[in-house]
Order: structure tokens, then sequence, then C-alpha cells
């Protein structure tokens, strides 16, 4: 699979970035740089082209890029981000999209969706309930979304729905049952659960190649040992804000 990855450059306020759920640790925006710089290029060696959105600097959250669109197709739809002070994101990532050629069309208010909350598996598109993402934002999806089955996901004490789970290629879901509402997910192949935390954070590459966090080593051994083709990144510095693999990108088939 090829396609283009959607990524967008650390800004040297990215200490500044909004945490929720974890203790703030000090984060260096030189090594953030340099570790997206290696995202960056892990995902280009996977044969994704990068595409960067316009830097902004002032915006310590930037590049957290997933967070601002949700790609289903041809489509694009730009979220309304539930911490007001992320919504000037979005500006940019439209310019970038339209000028991919993809039609775009917009959460509005009160509707608030963050794209972390958003897990395309086949034709079920799961929605994260959370402080972020809400009801009328998740009704707003659906109704965007006509021919996808969208199913809300109650969480706990993570992030975002991604903060807790992710799929395989294969379509099983991988994360933290604690997490979530299983109901919520309804019946899924099966529930794998990472030997780390952040081993719930998968990015497909395409075909059995996985893109993982240097910072889960024992889940990348058992998913090698179900035959996958596993690359991991550094991530550290991203991960001390609460980010994660899947949120540095939008990758578009």
């Amino acid at each position: 699979m090829s396609g283009i990855a959607l990524v967008r450059k650390p800004g040297p306020r990215i200490a500044e970035g909004i945490v929720t759920h974890i203790e703030r640790e000090p984060v260096d925006p030189e090594r953030a740089l340099v570790q997206h710089e290696a995202y960056v290029a892990a995902l280009a060696g996977a044969g994704w082209t990068p595409v960067h959105v316009e830097p902004a600097d002032d915006l310590p959250d930037a590049p957290f890029v997933e967070d601002t669109v949700v790609v289903c197709g041809r489509l694009a739809v730009l979220t309304r981000p539930g911490a007001p002070e992320r919504r000037p994101e979005v500006a940019a990532v439209e310019e970038a999209v339209r000028g991919l050629g993809i039609s775009a069309v917009r959460v509005t208010r009160p509707g608030t969706l963050d794209g972390g909350d958003v897990l395309q598996v086949g034709r079920a598109v799961y929605v994260g309930r959370s402080a972020r993402t809400n009801d009328e934002g998740i009704a707003q999806l659906a109704a965007l979304l006509p021919e996808r089955q969208i199913q809300p996901v109650d969480l706990d004490g993570v992030l975002h729905l991604k903060s807790a789970v992710t799929a395989l290629p294969d379509g099983t879901l991988i994360g933290d049952p604690a997490r979530l509402d299983l109901a919520g997910l309804g019946e899924p192949a099966g529930l794998l659960e990472p030997e780390e935390e952040s081993g719930a954070h998968v990015v497909l590459l395409g075909g059995d190649r996985v893109l993982m966090a240097a910072s889960a080593p024992r889940t990348a051994d058992l998913l090698v040992r179900r035959g996958l083709d596993v690359t991991t990144v550094d991530i550290s510095e991203f991960e001390k804000l609460e980010g994660c693999v899947t949120c540095l990108s939008v990758l578009v088939p």
C-alpha cells in the first residue's frame, strides 16, 4: 500500500502542550523534532509520501495532526477539537487536504470531535465518547458518513479512544479492556491485550506492516510472533504529552 501521510513538525512551544491524564514532564523541543523526523522517515520507508502541513509554532499541540481531520475514502471531515485552544490548528490542515484534491466538510458547533477518538475498522467506525468528543460531534460524523456504521464507545481514564485501542491488519482490536466500554465495541474478532500501555497504539502501514512506539518492545515481539512486520520509533517526547504513534499522522491511501 502507498499513499499520502499528512504530518506537521513540532514547534518550539511543544512543551506547553495540553496534559490531562498524566503528570507533566519536561519536553525537549529539539529532541522532539529529531524524533518526529525519524517518525516521518519510517512512514516514507514504508511507501507513504509525507505531506507537511504548514507549521504552527504558536500552537503547541499542532504536531498531533490526527485530531484535526478524519479521512474516509475521498472525504475529509474537518474536526472541531474539544479543547478550544486547538481549534486554530484546523485551518492549515484544511488547506493541505484540499490541496490533495480531497473534498472537505466540517463538524460544527455545538459538536466537538477529535480525530484521535475515531477508529476505522472496515465498515465500522468506533468513536470515543470523551472529554474531547461529545454526542453531537458523533451524531454529525454519522450524518457525514452515512455508508459507515458508527459505534460510540465510552472511555475511562484516557484522552482518546485510540489512546486505549487500535486495530491490527486483520481487524483484530488491540487495547486495554479496563479503559473501554467493551459493549461499545460490539462483537470484535477478539480484543488482544498489549504487554505495555503504549502497545495499544498501532499504525497500519499496509499489508502486514505496522508502526509502533519503541516503548512497547514486548508487544512488538508479540505482534512479530503473530506474523506482522513491525517497525518501531522512539516518540518519548510526544508520549510525555499523551501522544502516540497514531496521532502524529493521517494516512490517506
